[in-house]
């Protein structure tokens, strides 16, 4: 069993609180048993050290501990601020090459806590593409750019915001904290809050990669640190500290967008990473099969993830033909331990909102096509299994899909709806089809299927929302180049989009540098606009 106290600057802190974490597949086969046991811990028993359940455990910290977080990222920031963007740089490859030569020790954090296999693995994926040295060379030129104009050297060159709180989401919170890194990498202190219900993967992923790595490089002790403690206390400790100057939280948009409207308040910048409701148009040209696979990919971890597609316009002319391949695809989607190879599907809790949401698509009119049932671990139907089916409905038309809580709202569980519009003109169709999706509130990612290099165009040129674009792509999959978060509306808030952390986290500065003495009336004369021959007289 692995053991991490708090970490804050650059030492382990006393902690006479724990929360430990048991093994995500222990409640499948013993439900009551591994309550037991995670309550017996909870009130300080110590777990028998063969009993394989146990997994780790994580301090939890006192106000004292997290204020002396602040204190400590306030202290070295400036000193971290000072070490040259291509040292830095070197600490994001050093970041890199431990993720890859430890990416299977990653995937059995994630899977410990209950991530499925093939899910922590795309997670896990998503953190290595995310810190690639392609990825890392696009950042490096926006955060610094030179070029000559006249006599003078102009500089663009983004400086760091100071201190940065981050706060994951609890659904993914390790892979997802690792955007913290590039904000290290801006110049940036760090404070990272490991969730109270999922601390492990996020304590393991920061003290074994990144505090080692920092280390390494000889950076100032207190720019990271790493606390465990209640959410709500957290987030207002960060809004009134003068040692706070930016906020990166997780989370669902009602809650975010208060946090971000707070941020403002107090004069800090809010990084939001919110919700999502992504969309896939499928075109009557499209690539089905394809097609088909990357919308499948809505249900990994049973679709409790903000960037999977949650609901698809299919062209009424292929539209049967994609629902028979979906069908086929989703009927081999199956729950189970999330050791097990190919496991996509993970327990849900809000059972509740999945069937309100159902049965309110299917009496408005929607068609059920798959699914719709509980099962339990072996797939079968079970009226008090942990898991849901993989459920399509097919709504007809636009009209009927505005109204319906399965396509304009995220739906956190495994239901798509695949809305079909009526028949329409070419170019009024695919006009009516950007409309739509244009309308949707959310904004993360959003997907066209075609062959046709002018709708692709017209989808890149007039498709504003969403903080990516992917064109006859899987949906899920990473870019070298490319943020793998991002978005606006209800998805980013009011200044959210695509999202390169080591931008978010800082602010562009211009500098001139003369390079030749200029006397001090040419000075005056070229600020000035060129005066009209009449006017002089």
């Amino acid at each position: 069993m692995k053991s991490y106290p708090s970490y804050i600057a650059g030492q382990d802190a006393p902690a006479d609180k724990w929360i430990h974490t048991i093994r995500a597949s222990s409640l499948l086969g013993d439900a009551f048993g591994a309550i037991r046991l995670k309550r017996a811990l909870a009130a300080g028993n110590e777990p028998e050290p063969a009993d394989d359940r146990v997994v780790g455990r994580v301090a939890l910290s006192t106000t004292e501990q997290c204020l002396e977080a602040l204190r400590a990222a306030r202290a070295a920031q400036r000193e971290w601020a000072a070490v040259p963007l291509a040292r830095r740089m070197e600490f994001g490859a050093l970041f890199h090459k431990k993720a890859v030569a430890r990416q299977d020790e990653f995937v059995e954090a994630l899977i410990a806590e209950g991530h499925p296999r093939r899910l922590a693995e795309w997670e896990v994926a998503g953190v290595i593409q995310g810190s690639s040295p392609e990825t890392f060379a696009v950042n490096a030129r926006m955060m610094d750019h030179r070029e000559h104009v006249g006599d003078r050297e102009i500089r663009l060159v983004r400086k760091p915001d100071g201190v940065v709180c981050l706060s994951p989401p609890q659904n993914a919170a390790a892979s997802n904290s690792m955007l913290g890194v590039h904000a290290l990498m801006a110049g940036n202190s760090l404070v990272v809050k490991a969730p109270r219900s999922a601390p492990y993967a996020v304590a393991w992923a920061w003290r074994e990669l990144v505090a080692t790595s920092l280390e390494e490089m000889g950076a100032p002790a207190g720019v990271l640190s790493i606390v465990c403690g209640v959410p709500k206390v957290l987030i207002d400790q960060w809004m009134t500290s003068d040692d706070v100057d930016d906020i990166m939280y997780f989370g669902g948009s009602e809650r975010g967008i208060e946090i971000g409207r707070r941020c403002v308040e107090h004069g800090k910048k809010p990084v939001l990473e919110l919700a999502g409701n992504d969309g896939v148009l499928v075109w009557e040209d499209a690539d089905l099969d394809n097609a088909a696979q990357a919308i499948s990919e809505c249900f990994y971890g049973s679709s409790q993830i903000c960037m999977v597609p949650k609901y698809v316009i299919a062209h009424p002319r292929i539209a049967d033909a994609l629902v028979e391949r979906l069908r086929q695809l989703v009927s081999e989607i199956l729950p189970g331990k999330p050791e097990e190879p190919g496991i996509l599907l993970s327990p849900v809790l809000r059972t509740t909102e999945f069937f309100t949401v159902l049965d309110e698509a299917v009496s408005s009119g929607a068609e059920l096509l798959h699914g719709g049932q509980r099962i339990a671990e072996d797939g079968t139907p079970d009226s008090s299994g942990i898991f849901l089916q993989p459920t399509l409905v097919r709504v007809d038309g636009y009209e009927a899909a505005e109204k319906l809580r399965a396509v304009r709202d995220e739906t956190f569980f495994p239901l798509l709806s695949i809305v079909v519009p009526a028949e329409e003109p070419a170019q009024d169709a695919f006009a009516s089809a950007l409309r739509f999706m244009n309308d949707n509130p959310f904004g993360l990612r959003n997907s066209l299927w075609s062959e046709d290099p002018e709708l692709i165009e017209q989808f890149c040129a007039r498709l504003d929302n969403g903080g990516i674009l992917k064109i006859n792509d899987s949906h899920l999959g990473f870019v070298p180049g490319i943020p793998t978060h991002g978005g606006n509306g209800l998805s980013g808030g009011p200044f959210g989009e695509a999202n390169y952390p080591m931008l978010r986290t800082s602010h562009l500065q211009a500098v001139s540098i003369a390079t030749k003495v200029t006397p001090r009336s040419r000075v005056f004369e070229s600020a000035l606009p060129p005066v009209a021959e009449e006017t002089a007289r």
